[in-house]
């Protein structure tokens, strides 16, 4: 039986076990992210979504991953200094993991399954390398920053494309709705 988004065993950064259980009845914006990554700067953009809508249950969570051309290439200890030191982050972040292929992590296995294909912006590029990809491949993460937003109830709600920026009217659109929903 596979397990529950809840109940999947994870690693905070700093080695501490943890599970998205502790962050139940929130919603959720899970983001693989990496340090030497043209998209790296949305970072802070992650960190003003979830400043500004933390008291409202919003939980922005960063996941560590080196599955694109070797883009965070550093120990748990690095990232994390990165990410503080660079961007302010404060939002929690895990362990480096897989997001793809053979070795993906059981979270990313299930967050891919729920939402087998992420929203692209019509006709851009990405989209269209998506579209070209083999059916067996289009479920894998695309690239670093994707993101998966989580409603209260645990559900995958919708999941986005890298291209959109955390601050883009899509995303901040998608994250309100579901904060008003109890």
């Amino acid at each position: 039986m596979v397990p529950r988004l809840s109940e999947i065993p994870l690693q905070r950064i700093d080695g501490a076990p943890a599970t998205l259980a502790e962050y139940a009845g929130k919603v959720l914006l899970v983001v693989n992210v990496a340090s030497k990554c043209g998209l790296t700067p949305q970072y802070e953009g992650l960190e003003s979504l979830y400043r500004k809508h933390a008291a409202d249950g919003l939980v922005v969570l960063g996941f560590p991953a080196n599955d694109f051309k070797g883009q965070e290439p550093g120990s748990n200890e690095e990232v994390e200094a990165f990410c503080r030191s660079t961007y302010g982050v404060d939002f929690p972040m895990f362990a480096k993991l897989s997001v793809r292929g053979a070795d993906k992590h059981p979270l990313y296995r299930e967050l891919t399954h729920a939402k087998p294909v992420p929203t692209f912006r019509m006709e851009s590029a990405a989209s269209k390398r998506h579209a070209a990809l083999p059916q067996d491949q289009q479920a894998e993460v695309t690239w670093n920053f994707e993101k998966f937003l989580i409603g209260r109830s645990g559900e995958v709600v919708d999941r986005f494309a890298p291209e959109f920026d955390p601050q883009s009217p899509e995303i901040v659109a998608a994250v309100e709705r579901e904060l008003v929903k109890r």
